[in-house]
């Protein structure tokens, strides 16, 4: 099942040329908070300085402010750990300071059949720190699929307390990314205490799923709430045509109908890169540069030329992209960190107003940007 209506055929223009990425006028440097973590994944900030951080094999770990480590936290459910899969995402709640809760996603085996999905939990930090307590799995994406790729996982709360969560299609599932009775190619909006959150788009329609905000989507790395108050993700495309995308609610991103991408090797896919009821994205790149983590950044820790700023990691060029907006539109991307020779998984601002980013390796560390 798939949108129906829409604008005419010649109301569905392609989007404009991206603007191509440059080296920024002035580098950065970066500060070592810890190392030895096992490609790191997800990143969030607890009280006191302290970090919070997945790492893709299933452990969480808590690391102080002077970069020491912290055991493995006990308590985490099953994880399908195996190629793009793992233990993914992690935040802390907005209300954590009271309730010590934490939600993250992960790649969960099914039952039998070697088929995995994408799952949201929730959990309660131990007072010392060394455990999680009341884990409950909040959302189970359907249908599993027997799959290594394409997860998505990445966790947005909004004010007000709703969980946003990107989904992957799973790579060998893209059609179902234009269907409304699954979960793949999706953007689902939950309530924090699992279930569909109130006000979904798709709510009460026939053949569709509740959870969904937004669909025809491929595998989006990247989520934030941004300054405009809205939801802005980023999303892989194949070869070449990486996206960032602004969800709306129930609205149709594309793929595998449009894309600015095409098939590994060559060849185009769908039936190109606009039609009439899809989305055009707000920014897209050629060539991919496989983009992963994602944050505004709202403080002048940096001056004023870099506030209001949207950073996004790159795990292709191992670089950091500083993107310069203006009235809802990219107008110049810059990046930073090209001699760091770092794949960036994960880009966050913490509480302090400072940046701090995770690279993907055996031996992966958690930064402090300085400029």
């Amino acid at each position: 099942m798939g949108i129906g209506g829409g604008v005419s055929a010649q109301q569905a223009p392609r989007s404009a040329p991206p603007v191509a990425p440059v080296a920024a006028r002035s580098q950065a440097s970066v500060q070592v908070i810890a190392s030895g973590l096992e490609h790191p994944w997800g990143l969030a900030f607890l009280p006191a300085g302290r970090f919070l951080v997945s790492e893709r094999p299933g452990r969480l770990r808590v690391i102080e402010p002077d970069g020491r480590l912290g055991p493995a936290l006990a308590g985490l459910p099953r994880v399908a750990a195996g190629g793009q899969g793992g233990l993914l995402d992690v935040i802390a709640d907005a209300d954590f300071a009271r309730n010590r809760r934490i939600f993250f996603c992960y790649s969960e085996p099914a039952a039998e059949g070697g088929a995995n999905g994408t799952a949201l939990a929730s959990a309660t930090l131990a007072p010392d720190m060394a455990a999680l307590q009341g884990v409950q799995v909040l959302f189970r994406q359907s249908p599993t699929v027997a799959s290594r790729l394409h997860f998505g996982c990445r966790i947005v709360q909004a004010p007000g307390g709703a969980l946003f969560l990107t989904l992957g299609e799973r790579y060998s599932r893209s059609d179902d990314a234009q269907r409304l009775d699954n979960h793949l190619g999706k953007v689902v909006r939950l309530a924090p205490t699992g279930g569909a959150a109130p006000g979904n788009p798709l709510a009460g329609r026939e053949g569709a799923l509740p959870e969904i905000w937004s669909w025809g989507h491929r595998n989006p790395q990247g989520a934030a709430w941004g300054p405009d108050g809205r939801l802005w993700i980023h999303e892989h495309g194949p070869q070449g045509g990486d996206e960032i995308n602004r969800p709306e609610p129930g609205r149709n991103y594309g793929w595998p109908v449009i894309t600015y991408g095409e098939n590994y090797g060559g060849g185009r896919i769908g039936e190109g890169v606009a039609k009439a009821g899809m989305e055009q994205p707000l920014h897209y790149w050629l060539p991919s540069i496989a983009p992963s983590g994602m944050a505004f950044l709202t403080s002048d820790n940096y001056g004023a030329d870099w506030r209001g700023s949207l950073f996004v990691g790159s795990l292709k060029f191992a670089r950091l992209h500083r993107l310069q907006l203006q009235d809802g539109r990219v107008v110049r991307d810059e990046y930073l960190l090209a001699g760091l020779g770092a794949r960036i998984r994960d880009v966050r601002q913490g509480p302090d107003g400072w940046l701090y980013l995770l690279t993907d390796s055996a031996d992966g560390q958690l930064l402090r940007l300085r400029q």
